[in-house]
C-alpha cells in the first residue's frame, strides 16, 4: 500500500471515531458529517492506491462510478450512496433548499456509521489481499 493511501486510510479512521464521540454527545449534524467525510475519504484511498485520477468532489456517487470504472466494484448499497449523499450539504449549511427530508437523529447517525464501518472493513481485507 503506498504511503499516501495509508494517510488516507487513516484521516478516514479519525473521522469515523470523531462521528462516534459526537453521537455520543448527541451532536448529530457533526456526527453526519464526519461520517460522511469518513466515508469519502476511504473512497479517494481506492482512487489514490490505484491511481485512477484524483478529483475534488464530495459526491459519494461520483466517487464510486470513477472507482467503478475502472473495476473496483464498491461493496456499498445504492440506498447507502443516496443516504450519504443527501446528507453532506444539509449538515453543513443551512440551506432551506438542501435540508433533508429527516432531522439528524440517533438512529440516522448510527445508520450511517454502520456504511462507513462496513465500507472501512471491506477496503481493509481489499488492502490486505
Amino acid at each position: 500500500m503506498k504511503n499516501e493511501t495509508h494517510q488516507w486510510l487513516e484521516y478516514a479512521e479519525q473521522d469515523y471515531q470523531a462521528a462516534q464521540i459526537l453521537l455520543q454527545s448527541h451532536l448529530y449534524n457533526p456526527c453526519l458529517y464526519h461520517v460522511q467525510q469518513s466515508i469519502e475519504k476511504y473512497l479517494k484511498a481506492i482512487i489514490v492506491e490505484y491511481e485512477f485520477g484524483f478529483q475534488r468532489t464530495h459526491s459519494i456517487r461520483g466517487l464510486v462510478n470513477i472507482v467503478s470504472q475502472h473495476g473496483v466494484l464498491v461493496e456499498i448499497a445504492e440506498d447507502d450512496i443516496d443516504l450519504i449523499d443527501a446528507i453532506y450539504m444539509p449538515v453543513r449549511y443551512p440551506v432551506g433548499s438542501a435540508l433533508p427530508l429527516f432531522e439528524p437523529n440517533q438512529a440516522i447517525c448510527q445508520q450511517c456509521l454502520r456504511i462507513a464501518d462496513r465500507l472501512g472493513q471491506w477496503l481493509q481485507e481489499m488492502f490486505r489481499g
